[in-house]
C-alpha cells in the first residue's frame, strides 16, 4: 500500500488485442497477459460474443441439483483431451481453490479407501500454487507465506528441478527417498508442470515429469498437476503434462487463468475414475465429496472456456503458438550475449532471463520505467519474462526486444 502511494496504479479504461489504453490515450503492451490469463488479446470478439449470447439465455444457475449444456459440454471436451483418462471434472472459481479442492479430494479418496493415514503432501521448493490456507501450505514462497505460517499444515518440501541448474537426477532421488520413508502418509505431491512460474519461470524438462509420474504410480501418492498458469497452450501443447509422454496422466489436472481466455473467473479439477469411486455411496452422505461455491460451473465462463477450445480445435492454434514462439526467440537471441543476463531460456511462449546485478527494487524500477516504452511487463525479482497473447508477428516481436532491452538499459544504467 505505501509502494502504491509513492507509484501510483496505472489506470486503465480500454484494452484492444495485446493493447491496453489509459485515461491519458496511451497504450501499453501487455506481455504478461494481465497476469497469465489472456490467451487472444483483450476485447476478442470471438469470446465476447460467445459470452454475450450466453446471457441472453443463461447467466447462471446453481449446480447443485442443476446443469446446463456450456457446463457439460466443456467437462467433456476437457476429458477428451486426456483420452478420457481424467473423465470428471470438478468446477470451481479461481485457482487457489482448485489446489484446495484436489488437496481435499485427494485426502478425502484415501480416507473412504480405508487409508485415512495419508495425509500429508509433498510440494518443490519454491513452487507456488496460491493464497489461501490449504494452498499457501503446499507454497514455498516465503513472502506470500511466512505470515501466515503458523496457521498452515506442515508440508513436506523437496528439491525442485532447474535446468540453469542440471539437478534434475539429483531432484528426483530426493523424492524418491522421501516417499520411500513417508508413502504410507502421504497422500499426494503437487507440482507445477515444466515451469514454476513465481520462482522465476524456473523450468524443467518432460523426462521430470515422467520421473515424477513413475515415483508416485509406485509409492501409491496421488500426482496433481497444477497448470494453472502452464495450461492452455502457453508450454507448446495444450496441456504442459502432454510433453511428458508418460503412460499414465496426473492423478488430478487443474486449470483456471487462461481457460476463459482472461474475460471471467473459472477453474477446473479434472481426475480419475479411481478417485471418483472412491466418494461413491448410497447411503452415507458424509462420504460425498461435500464441498462448493456459488459459482460453481457458471455459465458465462463455462461458455467463455468452451470458446477457448473452439479457438484451438477449429483455429489450430497450438500450430500459430509455435510459429510465434520461434518469432519471440528470433527476436532476443541477442540477449544471449550480453553480458548483463544469464539464462536466456524459453518454453513455447514463455520466454524469461536473469539479470546478473539488479540493483534494489529491480522489479520495481523495470516495470515502472517499462511504462515510458509503452509496455506493461512485471519482472520477478531479477527475472524478466514475457507471456504476452497469442497474437505475436514479426513486428510486435521486434517491438517487444526493443521496448525490453530499451528499458533494461535505462534501469541497469541508473541502478549503476
Amino acid at each position: 500500500m505505501a509502494r502504491a502511494q509513492k507509484l501510483p496504479p496505472l489506470p486503465i479504461v480500454r484494452g484492444e488485442g495485446a493493447w491496453l489504453y489509459d485515461e491519458q490515450g496511451r497504450r501499453y503492451f501487455d506481455a504478461c497477459s494481465s497476469w497469465w490469463v489472456n490467451l487472444f488479446g483483450h476485447s476478442d470478439p470471438g469470446l465476447n460474443g460467445a459470452i454475450k449470447q450466453q446471457l441472453d439465455t443463461l447467466p447462471h444457475v446453481m449446480l447443485a441439483g442443476c446443469t446446463h449444456e456450456p457446463a457439460v459440454r466443456l467437462a467433456e471436451r476437457l476429458s477428451a483431451r486426456t483420452g478420457g483418462a481424467l473423465g470428471h471434472c470438478f468446477f470451481a472459481s479461481d485457482g487457489a481453490s482448485a489446489v484446495e479442492i484436489a488437496l481435499k479430494q485427494s485426502f478425502h479418496s484415501w480416507r473412504n479407501r480405508g487409508r485415512g493415514e495419508k495425509r500429508e503432501f509433498v510440494c518443490l521448493r519454491n513452487g507456488y500454487h496460491g493464497e489461501t490456507i490449504g494452498a499457501l501450505a503446499v507454497t514455498d514462497v516465503a513472502v506470500f507465506r511466512d505470515a501466515y505460517d503458523p496457521l498452515l499444515m506442515r508440508a513436506h518440501i523437496v528439491d525442485s528441478p532447474d535446468s540453469r541448474l542440471g539437478n534434475e537426477a539429483h531432484a528426483l532421488a530426493a523424492m524418491r527417498t522421501l516417499l520411500a520413508q513417508r508413502h504410507a502418509q502421504i497422500a499426494a505431491l503437487i507440482v507445477e508442470p515444466l515451469i514454476q512460474g513465481a520462482a522465476g519461470m524456473v523450468m524443467h524438462s518432460p523426462d521430470y515429469l515422467r520421473g515424477l509420474r513413475q515415483l508416485c504410480s509406485e509409492f501409491e501418492v496421488h500426482l496433481i498437476a497444477d497448470e494453472i498458469a502452464v495450461g492452455c497452450g502457453r508450454t507448446g501443447t495444450f496441456f504442459a503434462w502432454e510433453q511428458a509422454d508418460a503412460p499414465q496422466w496426473p492423478d488430478f489436472l487443474l486449470l483456471s487463468k487462461g481457460i476463459t481466455g482472461g474475460t471471467l473467473p473459472l477453474s477446473l479439477v479434472l481426475t480419475t475414475d479411481a478417485v471418483f469411486q472412491a466418494f461413491w455411496d448410497e447411503q452415507e452422505v458424509a462420504r460425498g465429496f461435500l464441498h462448493s461455491h456459488s459459482y460453481t460451473g457458471n455459465a458465462l465462463a463455462c461458455a467463455a472456456a468452451n470458446a477457448v477450445l473452439d479457438r484451438f480445435e477449429l483455429q489450430d492454434q497450438l500450430q500459430a503458438n509455435r510459429a510465434q514462439a520461434a518469432l519471440l526467440a528470433q527476436a532476443f537471441a541477442p540477449l544471449a550475449e550480453d553480458a548483463r543476463l544469464a539464462h536466456l531460456r524459453q518454453r513455447g511462449m514463455v520466454l524469461a532471463f536473469d539479470v546478473k546485478d539488479p540493483g534494489p527494487r529491480f522489479a520495481e524500477r523495470f516495470h515502472w520505467a517499462a511504462r515510458a516504452h509503452e509496455l506493461l511487463i512485471r519482472p520477478i525479482g531479477a527475472t524478466v519474462y514475457l507471456m504476452p497473447p497469442y497474437l505475436i508477428n514479426a513486428g510486435a516481436a521486434q517491438f517487444l526486444f526493443k521496448a525490453v532491452r530499451a528499458t533494461l538499459d535505462e534501469v541497469l544504467s541508473h541502478a549503476a
